[in-house]
């Protein structure tokens, strides 16, 4: 999808227009008041959604493709993109969550309709920066999406904190003035019965309360994924670990959209989901073989833990004689409840006892954004932003379970009483960017946005992206910006602590065990990102090459310098502000219309150059080589379409640089890696009428099966070959 610079509309259509997130308009030239024309030209942030670093996932993709669960199945299938866990280490390898730029999931910003998701926020961070979440991109839905943005390196500058490699915006169905409702089911059935199988189950209803003025949306949804075969692992080479988890997800979400004139819309939104794991014997570290009295064993197919998520908001959009504006105000409110887990060495994350206890996390947030067309000198347009944001963390376990009672540890009682639960941050922001059409064909999109954060001071994000046609069909457009990511509530704790009784100890600490305590003086992690990229379009073929580098520093790790001794004798590190880092690669897209409107082919491709911390030379995930999909869109008749889909993954290798104590660096570390391999999968959708679609396929044709053993880099599950379909009834 392309957007022209210039729009001539009313002032409805411009704000449906806005409040589709810019990436379409209709296509008719109207009059605004007494014959006036409204001239609007795209915002910053829309001729942003067209840089290379950039895809869109439309609801016509998701109904070819779908999804098995989880919106992250379709995702990974951008340019870019990975699942990953959010270190080198394999631990909680088939909670695998999404990546961008082998940047890690920490660095993956998650929105939904245009505001951040931070439930996993709530889930507690371990020694390595692992955290036992899928992530939050299974919040919504698959049917109820009408697109995603997958954004990429500069383009994801403008969102601040947590962008540095790239964002994800899950943008979902809005009211419409007419009566719709639908309903959908839909199942995956692996051939292998060890594997977990998938019903899903959502119904959706909009329509006007009163005339156009008033309209809503309400959906609702349920779906099971079972967990995988207990021994699904064992049984293939002799390996505890774990296959993959189940979950259950409960969704209900309404919307009401008050037109208070053409110019003027008010929406208010709740939503409640719940989210419960199916438990398969995972662990921090996989070590089962340890758990007391076999509790691990016991648990099999049980909840272990429960996410559940409310949120609300209201969004004011108006349209003006000097331009756009908005206006909104969210809370977000997360409770994770689990069971209690060990906190130290090869027991960190491993279920001790059946007690429940309850994180709480909650999120406030405004912002304040007003778009101004200009003709000053050239064409532009210019935004200027204010946010708000407020995060508070209340999480008595994970600050206790390391009670190190009649301790003294640093300045801090290691008593579990005296360690505060609590810990908070607030973050205020102002940004600026402009979309100016120095000519026509030549576009500038300078910007700068300016944070402060209460614990960790100001940061200033400036950001340039341009674009230059060459000609009819070439194009090229570059850019640059500075992102970064503020620590998060763990990490500047310093009521949270960890323990180790030796073996996950660092390299350099000879003899002892260790503490690792938070740190309140920690710098933001810093990554300037730049890439530059050359596009080919003409006649229904679209083809283009990026190329992409991440300077990373401050990345933020378990020290490995020793700040003291508890007066236990424990060696005393805290979390810091690690060296350097750089990400860098190649991406590539071809359409080949091979048939226009009847045959097309799609391929995206990912080369990594290199991905890698500077002192050790372990990438910062483990992600392949290089990746590529490629799909065969056929529209073989009116109703009937089918498509040919694969993936081809680049071999993985491990880490090379020990980073524990006895386990890695007296044991040595693991050399297995993961060798390339292939999925093909083929999908049918067949509308028998306006009112009924049916879909169907099989995922993994040719049954390449991987099995995690979490050494190396065999720290997942690859699942074999399944069957899935699907109706949609609607009116």
């Amino acid at each position: 999808m392309f957007i022209n610079k210039n729009y001539i509309k009313t002032p409805l259509a411009v704000l449906i227009a806005s409040l589709a997130g810019g990436s379409a308009f209709a296509a008719d030239d109207s009059s605004v008041g007494d014959g006036d024309v409204m001239v609007v030209q795209a915002t910053a942030e829309q001729e942003l959604k067209q840089q290379p670093g950039v895809s869109i996932i439309t609801a016509d993709d998701i109904e070819k493709d779908p999804p098995v669960n989880d919106l992250s199945d379709i995702i990974r299938k951008m340019p870019g993109v990975n699942l990953t866990g959010n270190s080198a280490s394999g631990s909680r390898g088939n909670n695998r969550q999404i990546d961008i730029r082998g940047m890690g999931p920490e660095n993956t910003l998650i929105l939904i309709d245009g505001i951040p998701v931070t439930s996993r926020n709530s889930v507690r961070y371990s020694w390595r920066g692992e955290r036992d979440t899928r992530g939050d991109s299974n919040w919504v839905p698959p049917e109820m999406v009408e697109r995603i943005e997958v954004l990429r390196g500069p383009a994801a500058a403008r969102y601040g904190s947590g962008a540095a490699g790239g964002v994800v915006n899950i943008i979902t169905k809005r009211p419409s003035n007419d009566w719709h409702g639908s309903l959908s089911l839909f199942t995956n059935q692996p051939e292998n019965d060890q594997e977990g199988a998938t019903k899903r189950a959502n119904f959706s209803l909009s329509g006007p309360l009163a005339g156009d003025a008033l309209t809503m949306r309400l959906y609702g949804n349920i779906n099971k994924t079972d967990a995988d075969a207990a021994d699904i692992n064992t049984a293939q080479n002799g390996s505890y670990a774990a296959g993959r988890e189940g979950v259950r997800n409960k969704d209900i979400n309404a919307m009401v959209s008050w037109k208070l004139s053409p110019r003027q819309i008010i929406d208010f939104e709740a939503g409640y989901s719940r989210q419960g794991n199916i438990y398969a014997g995972d662990t921090q570290y996989s070590n089962s073989n340890v758990s007391p009295d076999g509790l691990i064993s016991t648990l099999y197919g049980k909840e272990t833990n429960r996410m559940y998520r409310q949120n609300y908001g209201i969004t004011h959009n108006g349209i003006w004689d000097w331009g756009q504006s908005k206006l909104g105000f969210y809370y977000e409110n997360t409770h994770n409840t689990r069971m209690q887990e060990g906190a130290g060495g090869k027991v960190e994350g491993m279920i001790n006892a059946t007690d429940y206890d309850t994180s709480k996390l909650e999120s406030y947030r405004s912002l304040a954004e007003v778009n101004l067309p200009l003709n000053l000198l050239f064409d532009q347009t210019i935004t200027l932003g204010a946010e708000w944001n407020r995060e508070a963390l209340d999480d008595p376990n994970s600050m206790s379970m390391t009670n190190a009672s009649g301790t003294t540890i640093g300045s801090i009682s290691g008593d579990a009483s005296e360690r505060s639960s609590k810990n908070s941050a607030n973050t205020a922001a102002a940004y600026f960017e402009d979309n100016i059409e120095l000519r026509p064909g030549t576009n500038i999109i300078p910007g700068l946005r300016f944070d402060y954060h209460t614990e960790f001071g100001s940061n200033w994000s400036p950001s340039l992206n341009a674009s230059q046609e060459l000609g009819d069909y070439f194009k090229i457009k570059a850019g640059i910006a500075r992102v970064f990511k503020a620590p998060n509530l763990y990490q500047s704790s310093e009521g949270y602590l960890l323990s180790t009784r030796g073996n996950g100890c660092p390299n350099n600490i000879a003899s002892g065990s260790c503490y690792l305590m938070g740190n309140s003086n920690l710098k933001p992690e810093i990554s300037v990102n730049k890439e530059i990229g050359l596009e080919f379009t003409y006649d229904g073929w679209d083809a283009g090459i990026t190329y992409f580098r991440n300077d990373y520093k401050n990345k933020i790790v378990s020290g490995t310098e020793l700040i003291g001794y508890a007066s236990n004798g424990y060696n005393i590190l805290r979390w810091e502000n690690g060296g350097k880092a750089v990400v860098e690669g190649l991406e590539a897209n071809l359409v080949v219309p091979v048939m226009r409107d009847v045959l097309n082919w799609r391929t995206n491709a990912t080369y990594m150059i290199q991905s890698e911390n500077k002192d050790t030379g372990n990438p910062l995930s483990i992600i392949p080589k290089y990746t590529v999909n490629t799909m065969l869109d056929w529209q073989v008749t009116d109703k009937l379409s089918t498509n040919l889909n694969w993936t081809f993954y680049g071999r993985q290798k491990p880490r090379e640089y020990a980073e524990m104590r006895k386990e890695e660096g007296v044991d040595g570390m693991s050399t297995k890696e993961v060798g390339a391999y292939s999925i093909v999968g083929i999908g049918v959708n067949y509308k028998i009428n306006q009112n009924l679609r049916l879909n169907g396929g099989v995922s993994n044709l040719l049954d390449k099966r991987l099995y995690r053993e979490n050494e190396g880099a065999s720290t997942y599950n690859e699942p074999g070959r399944a069957y899935y379909a699907g109706v949609t009834m609607s009116f």
